[in-house]
């Protein structure tokens, strides 16, 4: 029998196996990639009997597949976020979903587990750009304001390397920086012995910088637009910058958008902080988009498309 662990290789899909296989210890085949490759349940070649734990990607996108394992006899464990449309029901799945705005898969899993792994939960929701959430879970840990930043840090720098069009985009593959984190139960060790945490810190400092060079393309009263150059530093920096213009301008959606392989956009949007819905519900109205209610994209937007984006972002935030 062969277990399969499917995650999203952002911080929070990082954290939520890592506080489940710090409780459940197994081995396993890790599958994950960039943090818009959602359908990776394409890529379990699990058979009856086989296993398969799930975190952070949208059940929506691989619904079709999840039905042909379920069919097939493999059992499924399912924690998410994302907008999901229907749950199958099949007694061979086991799926914890909230789509809630103040909520992340790390949050779903330290529920599970009843927090005995809640420092990870803390990262994944800095991670996921949750900081009150995060601070929520922390307070029973009594950690002092700087252990506090040193998490909120190392949840950004998780999330960072997640972005990108293609691995090569990537500053570590997610697999290896899973493994990385792996070695540690405590993420302080973690933050003071992986060189690798710099690294990937460094590059984000650095990504910013030349992103705060540029002005916004559009300026909306209820939103703020950036089209980024065709860059692997702006594909990486798509999500970051997002997060900061979201907590700049809490009133304000933002949508950061870079050149993809296809000839249009690659696209990322905050709804405003102060009322962080309709994100997804707007992302949903494209083809390739998805997501969560404070936060979601489009994989792919045509060139053409692009004034039609901006006249629904006015739409959905006006």
């Amino acid at each position: 029998m062969t277990h399969y662990d499917v995650f999203n290789g952002d911080a929070d899909g990082l954290c939520a196996l890592h506080q489940l296989r710090l409780d459940e210890p197994r081995e396993s085949v890790l599958v994950t990639g960039v943090k818009r490759d959602i359908a990776l349940l394409a890529r379990v070649d699990a058979q009856v009997g086989d296993t398969a734990t799930v975190l952070d990607i949208s059940l929506a996108s691989n619904r079709a597949t999840l039905e042909a394992l379920l069919e097939r006899g493999v059992t499924v464990q399912y924690f998410d976020h994302h907008f999901a449309g229907d749950v199958p029901q099949h007694p061979g799945l086991r799926a914890t979903i909230d789509t809630s705005p103040g909520v992340c898969t790390g949050i779903l899993v330290d529920r599970y587990l009843e927090g005995r792994q809640r420092i990870w939960a803390v990262v994944a929701a800095f991670g996921d750009n949750l900081d009150d959430s995060a601070r929520a879970l922390a307070q029973p840990l009594g950690l002092d304001p700087a252990r506090l930043t040193a998490l909120r840090e190392l949840g950004e720098n998780l999330g960072y390397n997640a972005y990108g069009d293609t691995e090569a985009d990537l500053i570590v593959h997610p697999v290896a920086l899973y493994r990385t984190l792996s070695r540690y139960a405590d993420p302080f060790r973690l933050i003071e012995n992986e060189p690798l945490l710099s690294r990937i810190d460094a590059a984000r400092r650095s990504d910013l910088v030349l992103a705060s060079e540029l002005k916004p393309t559009y300026t909306l009263a209820c939103a703020i637009v950036y089209v980024l150059p065709d860059a692997a530093w702006s594909r990486r920096v798509r999500g970051a910058l997002g997060n900061e213009l979201a907590n700049r301008f809490p009133d304000l959606a933002c949508a950061i958008l870079t050149p993809n392989a296809q000839g249009g956009y690659m696209v990322s949007v905050r709804a405003p902080r102060r009322a962080p819905t309709g994100a997804d519900a707007l992302c949903r109205a494209f083809a390739t988009g998805g997501g969560r209610s404070a936060a979601a994209g489009i994989n792919h937007l045509p060139e053409e498309g692009l004034p039609e984006f901006v006249r629904r972002l006015e739409q959905a935030f006006g």
